[in-house]
């Protein structure tokens, strides 16, 4: 067989001469609809990668990018790997010591920076070392216009084509567990990646979908979908910084969109939205709806199909597994089911995608597959990071080749693996465990509650006990009484919460997903009744 690399530059080839007239559909800040293709951008792309090596980029070098999910960006995707470049997406709703952290320890020397988020920059420039900022939009003194840039240069030479070993992007963790730490994605683990997620019983990306990543694409590069559209041809419809569930059901309206990807928080807000006034809105073309990223209740699955005709596939991943790594989609042995069993089946994180390999762990010994018994997961796979950038945390990683996750899940007979929770999220009440993602779950099934998030609180006789803190559903305030009178008919009484916290809003983290932490100051040393 031939020694064919595995490149994004074998993508792009692929993507220049069979989809060129491919849509790549993008807002602009004013809320404007800017139609480009995949010809197109390509071609841009590759004249960044020339006004890249005029600002004196070499192979190797880190080029950051601060940006929201627009055109631009996406040629930066592209054009950063062609002049030999390795792209480092920045997260902008980071704090500024984090982004400063994050942008001397990746050692970047150009950032590309959406003009809307110069303030942002200017929070940490003085801590860094970058040596050119290239602005999308209008640049101040002393930095480059993204558009003359481009202008200016011609198509970067062809370089020889790289290592497919060697880093093509990298992105850092949200570093709720202490710092950021890097993931270094290479050509291969890249190509690999795209070519799993078109699969039908992955993604299921074809050239006739129109993509919609509501993930942004500093979010594990909006979870590859950018990589497989370009390499399947398949529409791309980019939201900008609107992530509001009005913008959303827009796009989705408006472009026919036939698969969107987010966060749970995100879907909760747009079947909030469809609930609300559910003949505003067409959303007939969407036939998936990914969630990942958190554990998604099984009431928003359940109400967006029955309420609304939208089919909810269930994903599992992580920065560490760039992202995708196991997929809910419901096995043939569960399709005469009852409902009630089918529901709860997609509602687990799902079986592993092609080439990933997992297993759970408990006291250093492997777990059972039987459903019951929980461990930490553990993966490995041709994309699943071997390390982070600079060595830090080795601890993450076993001596036999594969990445802790620090999820606490079981696995079933047929390989499906179900969150319990995360390690650090877990609550020990009396000796026993307490799952925050079952009463998170169940709570959400509520039908006054939007919102649901459950953290430990200190307990003089039991050592934890569990807080619920939850966001009503407009127009409703949900009892006490009405809250554990629900969670009992699913969990056992032991395992209920202490206390309810009605508030309105839950703090979120950078990637959408509910800040525990922030919660665990607000309603420290109060502990439980």
């Amino acid at each position: 067989m031939m020694e064919y690399p595995l490149t994004l530059q074998a993508l792009l080839r692929r993507a220049a001469a069979l989809h060129a007239d491919g849509q790549v559909v993008g807002r602009r800040p004013d809320g404007a609809i800017e139609r480009s293709s995949y010809g197109e951008v390509i071609a841009r792309a590759r004249r960044l990668a020339g006004g890249l090596l005029t600002l004196g980029v070499v192979p190797g070098d880190r080029v950051a990018t601060l940006c929201w999910s627009h055109r631009e960006h996406l040629e930066a995707f592209f054009g950063a790997p062609l002049s030999g470049a390795v792209l480092h997406t920045l997260n902008p709703r980071l704090s500024t010591d984090d982004l400063a952290y994050i942008v001397r320890d990746a050692g970047d020397r150009v950032v590309i920076v959406d003009e809307s988020l110069l303030d942002v920059l200017a929070g940490f420039r003085d801590r860094v070392d970058l040596e050119r900022i290239v602005v999308v939009g209008r640049p101040e003194s002393g930095q480059e216009a993204y558009e003359d840039l481009i202008a200016g240069a011609g198509e970067a030479p062809a370089l020889e084509e790289p290592d497919e070993l060697a880093a093509v992007a990298m992105c850092y963790t949200s570093g709720t567990t202490g710092r950021p730490k890097g993931v270094v994605y290479s050509h291969r683990s890249l190509v690999l990646h795209s070519l799993m997620s078109a699969t039908v019983d992955a993604l299921a990306v074809g050239e006739e979908d129109r993509v919609l990543p509501v993930a942004p694409m500093f979010h594990a590069n909006a979870w590859g979908l950018p990589y497989t559209a370009a390499l399947t041809g398949a529409a791309l419809v980019l939201p900008g910084s609107r992530l509001d569930p009005e913008s959303l059901l827009e796009l989705i309206e408006g472009e026919r969109v036939t698969i969107a990807a987010g966060v749970p928080t995100v879907w909760l807000a747009v079947l909030e939205a469809l609930d609300a006034d559910p003949q505003r809105w067409d959303v007939s073309s969407l036939r998936t709806v990914l969630i990942g990223g958190a554990a998604a209740p099984p009431a928003l699955i359940d109400a967006l199909e029955r309420r609304h005709g939208l089919h909810a596939v269930h994903s599992w991943g992580m920065t560490e597994t760039a992202p995708v790594a196991a997929i809910s989609r419901l096995p043939q042995r569960f399709s005469e089911a009852p409902a009630k069993r089918r529901l709860a089946q997609r509602a687990r994180q799902g079986r592993p995608v092609g080439l990933i390999e997992l297993r759970a762990r408990a006291d250093e010994r492997e777990v059972p597959w039987d459903g019951e018994t929980m461990g930490e997961l553990e993966v490995r796979g041709p994309w699943v990071a071997a390390s982070y950038h600079g060595g830090a945390g080795a601890e993450q990683f076993t001596g036999d080749g594969w990445f802790r996750t620090g999820d606490i899940v079981t696995i079933d007979g047929g390989g499906s693996i179900e969150i319990r929770d995360r390690t650090k999220d877990l609550i020990k009440s009396g000796g026993e465990w307490i799952s925050s993602v079952a009463l998170e779950s169940a709570l959400m099934g509520h039908p006054e509650v939007a919102e649901a998030a459950v953290i430990a609180m200190a307990d003089e006789r039991w050592g934890e006990r569990p807080l619920a803190v939850i966001v009503a559903r407009k127009g409703c305030r949900p009892s006490e009484e009405s809250l554990r009178a629900h969670l009992a008919t699913q969990l056992p009484r032991w395992c209920l919460p202490d206390r309810y916290e009605l508030v309105e809003a839950i703090p979120r983290t950078a990637a959408g997903k509910f800040l525990k932490s922030a919660l665990r100051e607000r309603f420290a040393g109060t502990g439980s009744r």
